[in-house]
């Protein structure tokens, strides 16, 4: 499994790949996935570019990217959308259309309460377990741990020379991550070598402008399509690595 995350809390000022409106999202999901991703984690925005839970605007952006692709999609519901705990419940309780799932920062106040009313509301959760916070201890300690769809073991270490050694760190203290599938991904300059390790792990994995705006080149990249087609292969590079078979 390969997802594309499409845009994150990225704005105008991080350059033209990164799509802001719901036909720019739709337009970015279709070339992704045909560049081979599996699945889609998108971040609605508000006309002004701010990330939002809005059920309006959330309508408006899974129909405009399920029109254009059959794939999973999921959004965010990272409390920078909506700070205030209570307001976000609320937010998500009036959504009127829902993504096949949805990341929950579970180092953030309210986690697990916006996790089972996600449950109860029949959308997957994405746990998302950030390195250096607290997040894999709770995680581990949940009792809503068995139910999620899968874990994000986000590395937030972008130094490129320590980031695969924090990504190890980090899955030693999810453990068996209640036996859930893990997606290992990286971001900006750890982007590259995080996926390397989990093409070496085997793993599922994530690339997108949300994590990462250059390619492996150095380039900068003019879409998530291009991202997606270098992750396969920088993935693949990973499983290859002779390092498996020592």
């Amino acid at each position: 499994m390969v997802q594309v995350c499409l845009n994150g809390p990225r704005t105008a000022a991080d350059g033209t790949a990164v799509p802001l409106t719901p036909e720019s999202m739709a337009d970015s999901a279709a070339d992704a996935v045909a560049a081979g991703a599996t699945d889609i984690h998108v971040h609605p925005k508000t006309p002004c570019g701010r990330d939002t839970l809005s059920p309006r605007v959330l309508a408006v952006t899974l129909s405009a990217i399920r029109a254009r692709v059959s794939v999973p999609v999921g959004v965010t519901t990272g409390a920078w959308a909506e700070p205030d705990a209570a307001a976000r419940l609320e937010r998500i309780r009036s959504w009127t259309v829902l993504p096949d799932h949805a990341s929950v920062n579970w180092h953030e106040p309210g986690a697990e309460e916006v996790a089972a009313l996600l449950l109860d509301l029949g959308v997957g959760v994405e746990a998302g377990i950030w390195s250096g916070t607290d997040g894999a201890q709770r995680f581990t300690a949940s009792p809503l741990g068995p139910k999620v769809l899968r874990v994000l073991a986000e590395v937030t270490d972008t130094d490129p020379s320590s980031a695969v050694a924090c990504a190890r760190g980090l899955l030693s203290d999810l453990g068996a991550a209640h036996g859930r599938p893990v997606l290992l991904h990286g971001e900006d300059g750890g982007a590259w070598p995080v996926l390397r390790l989990a093409g070496e792990l085997g793993l599922a994995t994530r690339v997108g402008v949300e994590d990462v705006l250059r390619l492996p080149t150095g380039r900068l990249a003019r879409a998530n399509a291009e991202l997606v087609a270098a992750g396969l292969v920088e993935y693949e590079a990973g499983r290859r690595d002779p390092r498996r078979d020592c």
